[in-house]
């Protein structure tokens, strides 16, 4: 299990949030890193007592396809806040860059069309290093920041006035 510091993230000690419901996305592209991030979630979950049965994890072939299955998710108020994840690796053509403004722009567009949080968890990088650096490697692994923005997210819009 990663070792998490709680504090570092400002985490409210009053936030219980092991009776919130999250989905989870997944691209099932470049898997050996989504796959790192979503063990990152999981593992941040686990730690503040999330109950398993309380997570949804559902896989999409790629991180375009996050979008479709994100609104989806975040349209009809099952989850407390679902997580986007992806890995999208810059090649020789432009594609990275359609792919990447499309997925921000998707995800940007669930959380002010629906009722329900969505947090961009994808990777956007030049190489595949840097992509393993932020998915357990040298850097950490931002699903980690992705799993306390979700609980944090999901708090703010349960408490809202």
């Amino acid at each position: 299990m990663a070792t998490v510091n709680y504090s570092e993230f400002n985490i409210d000690p009053t936030i219980h949030a092991e009776n919130y419901r999250f989905g989870i996305v997944v691209s099932e592209w470049n898997s050996h890193i989504t796959n790192n991030l979503l063990q990152g979630i999981l593992d941040t979950f686990s730690s503040l007592n999330i109950k398993k049965e309380n997570i949804k994890i559902y896989h999409v072939p790629g991180s375009f396809e996050l979008i479709f299955a994100t609104h989806k998710l975040t349209n009809h108020n099952i989850f407390n806040a679902v997580i986007s994840v992806g890995s999208i690796i810059r090649g020789e053509t432009p594609h990275f860059d359609f792919v990447s403004e499309a997925v921000a722009q998707g995800i940007k567009d669930c959380n002010i069309l629906t009722q329900t949080p969505a947090v961009f968890c994808v990777l956007t990088d030049d190489n595949e290093q840097q992509a393993l650096d932020r998915s357990g490697g040298k850097l950490g692994n931002k699903g980690v920041e992705a799993a306390i923005t979700a609980i944090k997210m999901a708090h703010f819009n349960e408490n809202f006035v």
